[in-house]
């Protein structure tokens, strides 16, 4: 679609035409190519919907891209669909989009699954690795110049292999499988196409300090997380420091899995998510 300043938008699409729509905040880099519960998504009346976020697969570029732009985009999408009672799931580093959808109002909950944190809250700095408490410095102290120079080095085979590099053996199967490799690696392919702006300028949301208040949100949250993920980038203490945050959250961790946990309990997220609507 064309939004209001001749953008183009982006996205794709599983399950119902009329189903209950689900919007999906993608991970680092991935285009929407790539979703989750392709079998669940019909049988629960559901419609997921995969936004590429600008700058990445197919979506145009917006010149300053913040988390409050992204709601904006997304409002203005989803008065042109039409949509009523929507729901939203964010992966790892599409959590922080994803609560900016539920403190705008837009949603009317949401599941944050394997889900990046606000790393940068003086309470988690302690809990991270230094590598990303270091990109989190940097950030804070050039944010220009950070975004200059990553976006001239980051490429979608380099985060392929940092994904694969600091996951957890568990993931590792599923994510290097023939099948499932070439649909990831074809979504961050897609998602590098315009090249790494847009990739870089997510970055940059998501590590500095979020510009919405946690605190304040008002919908229901699941918060899922696997005991197994050992991704430096998601929540150090797998979402608890989250999870009081929240007014509104339940933690759901399972001890025996990873970070791949939203392809391998694909069912039992979309089915809690949707839940709260008949709660409602």
């Amino acid at each position: 679609m064309q939004l209001h300043d001749d953008r183009r938008l982006a996205w794709s699409e599983w399950g119902l035409v009329e189903g209950i729509p689900v919007l999906f905040c993608t991970g680092a880099g991935m285009s929407g190519w790539l979703g989750f519960g392709a079998n669940d998504i019909p049988n629960l009346g559901l419609k997921l919907i995969a936004i590429d976020r600008p700058g990445l697969g197919l979506s145009d570029p917006h010149p300053n891209k913040t988390l409050s732009s992204w709601v904006d985009d997304i409002g203005e999408f989803i008065q042109s669909e039409d949509l009523h009672d929507v729901l939203a799931v964010g992966f790892s580093q599409g959590a922080p989009f994803t609560f900016a959808l539920a403190a705008g109002g837009l949603v009317k909950a949401i599941a944050i699954v394997s889900g990046q944190d606000e790393l940068s809250h003086p309470s988690l700095l302690p809990l991270l690795h230094p590598d990303v408490k270091g990109t989190i410095l940097a950030i804070q102290q050039d944010p220009v110049g950070f975004e200059q120079r990553f976006s001239q080095m980051a490429t979608a085979d380099g985060l392929w292999q940092l994904i694969i590099g600091m996951s957890a053996e568990c993931d590792r199967v599923l994510y290097e499988s023939d099948t499932f490799s070439q649909a990831f690696r074809r979504s961050l392919q897609e998602g590098f196409s315009q090249g790494a702006q847009g990739y870089v300028r997510d970055l940059l949301n998501a590590l500095s300090s979020w510009q919405i208040k946690l605190e304040e949100i008002a919908v229901p949250v699941d918060l899922w997380y696997g005991g197994l993920d050992t991704s430096t980038v998601h929540s150090p203490d797998f979402g608890a420091t989250l999870a009081k945050r929240l007014p509104f959250a339940e933690r759901i961790f399972q001890p025996e899995e990873g970070g791949s946990i939203l392809w391998t309990q694909s069912w039992h997220i979309l089915s809690k998510l949707k839940s709260h609507l008949s709660i409602a």
